[in-house]
């Protein structure tokens, strides 16, 4: 069974290092990217199960990013979970409102992260697409 896809938007080094880390432990295939204009290109390639966007980012900002993820009907069912340091109120039901998933604010406990996607997908693969098996073309990529 493959294991899920997970895109990492954050200009943030160190961060991105580590949630590699630890996302790859809890069996996940992570692909980082430094900036939003990074992340929107691999989105288009890679098809990811799930992308994890900081709303601060340079080139094209976390927010954009699941503006055009949610516009282009070939990602807009890609759950989107935003990680970012933004904690007012406008920032986090805006977010919402534009259709990010979940909402995280930094500093975080990456089990907590961990845990909130396990709750968007689903456990048995098989369901993930209703198919019994993943739909997606392949893109050699990890």
């Amino acid at each position: 069974m493959a294991a899920y896809r997970i895109l990492i938007a954050d200009d943030d080094a160190f961060l991105r290092e580590l949630l590699v880390h630890k996302l790859s432990a809890a069996g996940y295939m992570v692909f980082p990217a430094e900036d939003g204009a990074a992340a929107l290109s691999q989105v288009r390639e890679l098809r990811p199960d799930l992308a994890i966007l900081d709303g601060m980012m340079p080139v094209v900002d976390g927010f954009e990013v699941l503006r055009r993820l949610r516009a282009d009907p070939a990602t807009s069912d890609v759950p989107v979970i935003m990680l970012t340091s933004l904690r007012r109120e406008e920032d986090i039901v805006g977010a919402l409102k534009l259709g990010a998933a979940d909402y995280l604010v930094k500093p975080f406990i990456p089990d907590e992260l961990i845990a909130r996607i396990s709750r968007l997908l689903p456990a048995d693969r098989s369901h993930a697409n209703g198919d019994g098996g993943d739909s997606r073309p392949a893109s050699g990529v990890g």
